[in-house]
């Protein structure tokens, strides 16, 4: 079964989160990508707890893809520390596990 990853992060507005799961699907990083929320957001900043309405963006990758969609993510993203998850599939379906790796070949 090929190996997948999901990469996670969280932008500010839904049009922001719109562009990066369209950006990285067309460039092949990404098999797919669901946006999701809004969700509410609470964490430090600058020395103080702020909170925050964020969009978050589910994306599914080929495992040798993840480097190069965390390298967008981070180019792409407007925050200036910007929340990159990536977490490995352990199973699940082996032809969607096949088909995200077809997808995210050039």
């Amino acid at each position: 079964m090929e190996q997948i990853s999901l990469v996670t992060t969280v932008v500010d507005a839904r049009s922001v989160a719109d562009v990066l799961a369209a950006s990285a699907v067309a460039g092949r990083l990404a098999a797919s990508a669901q946006v999701g929320g809004p969700v509410d957001s609470t964490y430090w900043w600058d020395g103080r707890v702020e909170t925050a309405q964020e969009w978050s963006v589910v994306f599914k990758t080929s495992s040798d893809r993840v480097d190069a969609l965390v390298d967008h993510v981070r180019v792409a993203h407007p925050y200036d520390v910007p929340e990159i998850l990536v977490t490995s599939v352990g199973s699940g379906n082996p032809a969607h596990h096949a088909w995200v790796h077809e997808q995210t070949r050039q």
